[in-house]
Formats: C-alpha cells, structure tokens, sequence
C-alpha cells in the first residue's frame, strides 16, 4: 500500500512537471529570462540544487526579506537583520516553469518546519517563497496546496512579498563546486568538499528522503 502511495505521489509530481513545460512551451520563440526567489535554508545547498535544473539559467545567494541595507552574511547568521538566506534563481520559462520550479522547492526542503532546516536553526534559516505580484502569490498557493496534499501534512513555508534582494558576497557564490580551500573540523579542504561533508552531517538529505520519499527531486545528488 505504502509503494502504491509513493508511485501515485511520483505520477503527480511528475504530471505537475509535464503540464508546466507544455503550457510554456508555447512561448519558446519570445520567453525572456524570469527570476525566483525562495529561502530553503543554507543558500549554498539551494543553490546547487537548482543549477542542476534543466532551463536554470544560473542562482544565486543571498538574503532578502529584511529590514538592514546590504548585510554580511555574519550578520545575518548572528540574528536581528529579518533576513533570511536565500537564492535568486534565473530561468528560462520556455524550458521550465515556475510552476515546476516551486514544486521542486518544496520537495527539496521540510516545508513542515517553522524554526529553520535540518541542523541549521534560527530565522535567517527558515523556508519562504518570495513573489512580486498577485499573479505569483496565487500561482505559490496552489502549488502549496498540492504540495500538502500529496505530503499529507500542513506546510508552513510563508509566501512573502519581495522587497530588495541582496547578493551575498563572491565568497558564497558557486560555494558547492569552489576549489578555494577553507580550514574546517578536518583539516584544509576545498569549498566542494567542504559542502559535501556539511551537507551529509547537516541531515539534509536524509530528511528529505525520509519526507518525501521517491518525490524528493535532489537527495544524494550533490
């Protein structure tokens, strides 16, 4: 029974992503660039999650949803900013959807978690999709929707309205696949394989897995 459950909840995700290509399909020859912007958590785990989205043109990290002109990441991470880390991800609406991107997001996370993701906790750690219009905040609540449905349980990611999004600095950028090295708990290591190993301790993906089961789109792919 609990198979039969999964293939269903597979076959919806997988129907949601067939209907968001086809629908925008129809605009390849004039589509132009769009953005989204969603906080799951460590920027750097979000951000390597969707550039390896067909149609992603790039992401990006950052903070948004704050009150303090330009912050560090310091201290956003310390507290008292209202930021949260989050990514701006670049796409190509004739490839992918909006649609398929936000049912992605909330399968890659534990949108059931109101006190931040996984081993991170705190607010700037804390899931949210950001929109910029009405038209965007419907389209985040039906998908929120059938996200709950299918994960049975309620979602408590916030949709919020979109102000100014900061980048965080060259640093956090491309963090996932850097050969810059940076000392951690092990000894000198690249930024890559510093991300590896903090992903695995953080939980991540387990979480994802344990939650989602066959509909979580990128665990134990990084």
């Amino acid at each position: 029974m609990i198979g039969y459950i999964r293939e269903i909840k597979a076959a919806t995700l997988a129907m949601l992503i067939v209907v968001g290509l086809c629908v925008h399909a129809r605009h390849a020859e004039a589509a132009e660039p769009e953005t989204l912007v969603v906080a799951g958590g460590c920027f750097w785990c979000v951000e390597s999650d969707f550039e390896r989205v067909s149609g992603v043109i790039e992401a990006e990290s950052g903070f948004t949803g704050g009150t303090v002109e330009n912050p560090t990441y310091k201290q956003v991470t310390r507290g008292g900013t209202g930021h949260y880390e989050a990514v701006r991800i670049t796409f190509d609406p004739a490839t992918v959807s909006r649609e398929t991107l936000l049912a992605l997001f909330l399968r890659s996370v534990d949108p059931t978690d109101a006190e931040g993701q996984f081993c991170d906790r705190g607010d700037s750690y804390r899931t949210a999709i950001f929109v910029s219009d009405a038209e965007e905040e419907q389209l985040a609540e039906v998908v929120i929707s059938a996200a709950a449905a299918d994960l049975g349980q309620d979602i408590v990611t916030p949709i919020l309205s979109l102000e100014s999004f900061y980048l965080a600095d060259a640093g956090h950028q491309d963090y996932y696949k850097s050969s810059d090295i940076v000392l951690t708990r092990f000894g000198p290591r690249t930024k890559a394989t510093a991300y590896k190993l903090y992903r695995e301790a953080c939980g991540r993906d387990a979480r994802v897995r344990a939650l989602w089961g066959v509909d979580a789109p990128f665990a134990g792919h990084f």
